[in-house]
């Protein structure tokens, strides 16, 4: 990915917010979402789309409260099977200057997270594609799907496996076994 051409970019002038706020919202297309999904390594991304409220903060910032909504198709980490999520999020960025950030003006790291710009040009569109990505479960899983009892941590072990849990041996269990006794 490149940031001079994302493959999802809704420009807009900051300039255009002013003081009573901007109402914007962005739509990724068919290709933005192909591609999209090919970045963030998902089988597809269906549709995703993003509302924003930009309002003018001091110093030259621009504040961005957005409400994503997407849906994507993952791989569930247990079943390995396709599965199909609605995604739903909402969030605060902030648009900052590069020269702010490069001089280490921004704020503490507990405040919404940062995305620069230079000049006057807003990338909506790469704003949402990063919110995405942040929100994406890393270890999705298909609803309903089961580990395999063997799979299972003791504490996971559902009721009607107890006997799999009797017939477990502790790994030290069969090391102790090889220790010679005194």
């Amino acid at each position: 990915m490149s940031f001079n051409n994302p493959e999802f970019s809704r420009r807009v002038a900051a300039g255009r917010v002013g003081i009573h706020g901007l109402d914007m919202k962005v739509a990724a297309t068919e290709a933005e979402c192909r591609a999209l999904a090919k970045r963030f390594g998902l089988p597809a991304i269906l549709s995703l789309t993003c509302q924003f409220r930009l309002t003018e903060v001091p110093g030259h910032t621009i504040q961005g409260e957005g409400r994503l909504h997407a849906r994507v198709v993952q791989n569930c980490v247990v079943t390995l099977d396709e599965f199909t999520e609605q995604v739903r999020e909402n969030f605060t960025v902030r648009f900052m200057p590069v020269s702010r950030i490069v001089s280490g003006q921004h704020e503490d790291p507990d405040s919404p997270d940062v995305i620069p710009f230079e000049g006057d040009s807003l990338d909506l569109g790469e704003a949402a594609a990063e919110q995405l990505g942040l929100i994406l479960e890393p270890y999705p899983r298909r609803p309903g799907a089961k580990l395999p009892a063997e799979a299972c941590s003791d504490e996971e072990l559902p009721v009607e496996v107890e006997s799999v849990q009797e017939e477990r041996r502790r790994p030290f269990e069969v090391l102790s076994g090889l220790v010679p006794k005194k």
